[in-house]
């Protein structure tokens, strides 16, 4: 072979050779860290199936964020159970956030479908269609960075999460971790912020106005969300709620 190759002038291109090596070295430690992260993530959800998260990926985000930015940050974070929790705002979340809860697998085609024709006909996309379970899984393992690559993950971690947890204990999870405010996470911590109440005292009106707050929990106050909040209450009525 290396007298063909002497004899037809062929010489191989080290740049090339060395580069070849190099992205296989990278496509393989990728594999591995993916393999990595979803075992974890596996493991965590078998954890979390019985017991609340020590913390969450968004809550170190903050974290970390905090010490850049020079911000004092005080993590305000309550675990309760769910029977502990408003039915008010139980259905107020899932009327605002994922209507289809109880009726798709951690994401919502349905909703996805809606999504993109809209966005076709509007030439822009103008509202996003993450499930309750997608944005609990954002929530543990991910970051609120907006992103392709956060995507990609999500939407595969949903499909896992329900897998592993029951509808009920994934709305625990999720109205425990979401983020409601500058270091304040979960729904008692938010009722006690916001109204000085215990998140299962929360009645209709408070319930909906902190529901409104989610899509940009940093920026918004459950008191400025009027038109939002009569929203959501018509969307419970319309469910029966």
């Amino acid at each position: 072979m290396k007298r063909l190759r002497r004899r037809s002038g062929y010489r191989p291109n080290r740049r090339l050779t060395q580069r070849g090596a190099w992205l296989k070295r990278f496509a393989r430690w990728a594999l591995v860290g993916a393999a990595g992260f979803y075992g974890i993530c596996c493991v965590s959800l078998l954890y979390l199936k019985w017991l609340p998260p020590l913390t969450t990926s968004v809550q170190i985000q903050r974290r970390i964020e905090s010490v850049f930015s020079f911000e004092k940050y005080r993590k305000q974070y309550s675990f309760v159970r769910l029977s502990d929790i408003s039915p008010h705002l139980i259905h107020a979340a899932i009327a605002s956030e994922d209507a289809r809860f109880f009726a798709h697998h951690g994401i919502d085609w349905i909703e996805i479908d809606a999504i993109v024709t809209s966005a076709w006909q509007r030439g822009k996309l103008d509202r996003g269609g993450s499930t309750v379970t997608q944005q609990l899984v954002k929530n543990l393992f991910l970051t609120t960075h907006r992103s392709v690559v956060r995507k990609i993950p999500e939407l595969t971690l949903a499909p896992l999460a329900e897998l592993f947890l029951s509808k009920q204990r994934i709305l625990e999870l999720y109205l425990n971790v979401i983020e409601w405010g500058p270091g304040v996470y979960g729904a008692e911590a938010a009722a006690r912020f916001y109204y000085g109440a215990s998140a299962r005292s929360l009645n209709r009106e408070h319930a909906a106005r902190l529901v409104a707050c989610l899509p940009s929990p940093l920026t918004r106050e459950p008191e400025e969300m009027d038109r939002r909040s009569a929203r959501i209450l018509a969307r419970m009525r319309a469910m029966g709620w």
